[in-house]
Formats: C-alpha cells, sequence, structure tokens
C-alpha cells in the first residue's frame, strides 16, 4: 500500500561524502515522522535520525554535526546527507516513515541501502 524507495547509498573513501533520499508513494494521506537507521551485520539497528512534519530533527550523537536530515513534505521525501563520513559508518541504511492511510497510521520500511568508507 505504501512504498519507500531509497536509491543512493555507495563506496566512499574516510572523510567523504554521500547523499540518500527516500520517497514514500502509494495511497498515502500524508507522511509523518520520517527518519534513517542503519544496521551493521550482527546489531542491532539503530536509530539515526527522525524528522516529524513540523518541529525539529533528532539526531543520534554519533552522528551529530556530520550528518543532516532534511525533507521535502510535499513531495513525501526525506533526504540524508552524510559528510566526514567515518569507516565505523559502514553499514546498510534504512529509510523510515510513518504514513497515514486510508487504513489508518502505521510505519515503513525502505529495502535498505549499503553504505561503505574505507580508511
Amino acid at each position: 500500500q505504501v512504498q519507500l524507495v531509497e536509491p543512493g547509498g555507495g563506496l566512499v573513501q574516510a572523510g567523504g561524502s554521500l547523499r540518500l533520499s527516500c520517497a514514500a508513494s502509494g495511497r498515502l494521506v500524508r507522511t509523518n515522522l520520517m527518519g534513517w537507521y542503519r544496521q551493521a551485520p550482527g546489531k542491532q539497528r539503530e536509530l539515526v535520525a527522525v524528522t516529524p512534519r513540523i518541529g525539529s530533527t533528532n539526531n543520534a550523537d554519533s552522528v551529530k554535526g556530520r550528518f543532516t536530515t532534511s525533507r521535502d513534505s510535499a513531495k513525501n521525501t526525506v533526504y540524508l546527507q552524510m559528510n566526514n563520513l567515518e569507516p565505523e559508518d559502514t553499514m546498510v541504511y534504512y529509510c523510515n516513515a510513518v504514513c497515514e492511510t486510508t487504513r489508518g497510521v502505521n510505519p515503513y520500511w525502505g529495502q535498505g541501502t549499503q553504505v561503505t568508507v574505507s580508511s
């Protein structure tokens, strides 16, 4: 009913930058919270940042000052600009959106995209 598509990701050297995007589509009334999580092999998925439709973005301490999340609510799209990347940022990044449809409000996940930072 709702799909999150997140192109982007890839391989970058330490200190470099990448930009991820995630667009929600389907039978949407609107998107509420949108954000990013990431997961390393064998570890739990962790929050990167979430941004409400109105209000301030909540960033994880590990990315403050390096990553910036923004959104275009009219396009149901959220972006993650990652600067000064470190090898420890190597993980699969997942887009998450809490979407309102005619059937109610539910969270949805993107398929995930690999980010690899070489030292």
